[in-house]
């Protein structure tokens, strides 16, 4: 039964995916939309690929900093190719284990921790890079011109302010073993999330389209934090139909937001492709000495 039920929720997910593309690409010239990808820059894509790894391997820094806590000696290694495995199970198997269960799994039977610790890092983890997600948006939102942002302004910094001392309060009352990782991580956050700020605005470099950049670098900030919300696969179509509307309430162009989406999910799927190697190559945990 329990099976049955992550299937239909799986099927769900894609046919909620493929709903989003659909109704992106009845809204959008996809004539137009391919038009842009072929005549990008492929030095500033691969330089776009660049950061975007540099913030992956930032991220597992993070996490590794919350294992440490746990007095989990996980060395940066193991960590690494753990965490890209990680990506290829979120990204490529959907119907299968997930990315962060399957870590949660094998960290818990290595090191013989407590599944409700290790859940709560995973967890603390993924909230941290929500929080400087959400920064970041506020941040831009006093930089961008737009009568729709106007009503909003005014509650950016006050935001920014109330998120992190609630965020700070909620680690202190109900993770004191991890409590000390609050400011490092959120260190650790503002560099992972400033990284793919920098690839977001190569690939609109590679595409000539920097004009106006800080509107689409704010969008796509929008778009990350509701791919995380469990409605899709790998957020397919939700970051999608994210761009396209809010660039519609913000006078960007469409094509090019929905280029920006594709190219930046073309980067993100062939980075966790390779974390197929562990899948087949289970990677060995070790200690670090």
């Amino acid at each position: 039964m329990a099976n049955l039920r992550k299937k239909s929720i799986t099927a769900l997910k894609i046919a909620f995916s493929v709903l989003l593309i659909y109704l992106v690409f009845t809204k959008v010239e996809i004539a137009e939309v391919w038009a842009v990808i072929k005549s990008a820059n492929v030095f500033y894509l691969i330089l776009a690929l660049l950061f975007f790894i540099i913030s992956k391997i930032v991220s597992a820094f993070r996490l590794n900093l919350y294992f440490r806590l746990l007095k989990i000696p996980l060395s940066h290694k193991s960590n690494l190719q753990l965490y890209l495995l990680g990506m290829f199970y979120n990204l490529f198997l959907p119907g299968g284990i997930g990315g962060d269960a399957y870590k949660g799994y094998l960290i818990k039977k290595t090191f013989d921790i407590k599944t409700k610790k290790v859940v709560s890092v995973l967890l603390l983890d993924r909230l941290s890079g929500l929080l400087l997600l959400f920064i970041y948006a506020c941040i831009l939102i006093l930089f961008i011109k737009s009568d729709f942002l106007d009503t909003y302004r005014w509650g950016t910094i006050p935001l920014i302010i109330l998120s992190t001392v609630v965020f700070y309060f909620l680690n202190l009352k109900f993770f004191p073993y991890v409590s000390k990782a609050f400011w490092p991580s959120f260190i650790y956050s503002s560099v992972v999330q400033l990284m793919q700020l920098i690839c977001v605005l190569l690939i609109l470099m590679a595409m000539d389209a920097s004009i106006g950049s800080i509107g689409y670098l704010f969008v796509f900030l929008v778009s990350s934090i509701v791919a995380v919300l469990p409605l899709t696969i790998g957020g397919i179509g939700s970051r999608e139909i994210t761009f396209y509307y809010f660039s519609n309430w913000l006078g960007l162009n469409e094509d090019l937001s929905i280029t920006l989406s594709m190219v930046f999910f073309l980067i993100t799927a062939f980075t966790s492709f390779w974390g197929i190697i562990y899948h087949f190559k289970k990677p060995n945990l070790v200690k670090n000495q």
